[in-house]
C-alpha cells in the first residue's frame, strides 16, 4: 500500500494543516504496518501554473522546446505519483475562501484526460477511483455551521468536486476551523481534529 502525503501551506512550522497531515500519516503508518509513504511539499516545489509551455499533456502536442519537454515530464511524474497512491493525505488550508494556488497548480497537472478522467457520450467518467483521500482542512474562521458561511466555502466543496470528477468517491475531511479566533478556540479545534484522526485510522 502506498500513501502520498501532500502539504500546501506556506506557513512552515506555524501551519495547522501541516500538523494535522503529519498526525494523519503517523496514524495510518501505525495502523498499516509496511505502508510506503511518499512526501510532496507543494509550498517548496509547486509545479508552475498552466501556460502555453505546460499544456502539452492536454493538447497532445509534441514538445518543441526543452522547456516544454521539462514541463511535460513534470506533469507525467505528478500524475503517475497520484495514480500509484492508494491513500492520499492532503493538507488544504483555506486561503481567501479556496485552496492555496500551489495545490490548485498540482490539481491542474493531475487532471488529465485519458489518465484520470475521460469524456464519453453520456458525460465525463473518472478513471482514478479506488483511492482514499483524507483532507486536512483548516480555516481561520468557522464556515460549517451556517448556510451563509457555507456559501463562502470554495475550499472543501472544490476538492470534493474535483476529486469526484477524477473518480475518487472516498474523500474524508479532518477539519479544524476557527483557528484564528483565539487560542482557546484553536485548542478546541485541534482537539476535535485529533479525535477525527484517531477514528479514521481505526
Amino acid at each position: 500500500m502506498k500513501l502520498l502525503h501532500i502539504d500546501s501551506s506556506v506557513l512552515a512550522d506555524n501551519s495547522v494543516s501541516r500538523q494535522l497531515t503529519a498526525r494523519i500519516t503517523a496514524e495510518w503508518q501505525k495502523s498499516q504496518p509496511g505502508i510506503e509513504v511518499e512526501y510532496l511539499d507543494l509550498a517548496t516545489s509547486a509545479p508552475s501554473h498552466l501556460s502555453l509551455d505546460s499544456l502539452g499533456f492536454r493538447l497532445g502536442a509534441e514538445a518543441a522546446t526543452d522547456i516544454q519537454r521539462a514541463e511535460n515530464a513534470l506533469s507525467e511524474a505528478l500524475v503517475s505519483q497520484f495514480l500509484e497512491a492508494d491513500v492520499l493525505v492532503i493538507g488544504a488550508p483555506m486561503y481567501n475562501f479556496s485552496v492555496p494556488s500551489q495545490l490548485k497548480a498540482w490539481i491542474d497537472r493531475i487532471a488529465q484526460a485519458g489518465r484520470t478522467f475521460k469524456y464519453t457520450e453520456t458525460g465525463p467518467v473518472g478513471l482514478a477511483g479506488g483511492k482514499t483521500v483524507i483532507v486536512a482542512s483548516t480555516r481561520g474562521g468557522v464556515y460549517s455551521t451556517t448556510e451563509a458561511m457555507r456559501a463562502l466555502d470554495h475550499q472543501e466543496s472544490y476538492l470534493k468536486t474535483v476529486l469526484g470528477f477524477l473518480g475518487v468517491t472516498d474523500v474524508r475531511f479532518v477539519r479544524a476551523e476557527g483557528v484564528a479566533m483565539g487560542e482557546a478556540r484553536k485548542a478546541e479545534a485541534l482537539q476535535s481534529a485529533e479525535k477525527e484522526i484517531v477514528a479514521l485510522a481505526a
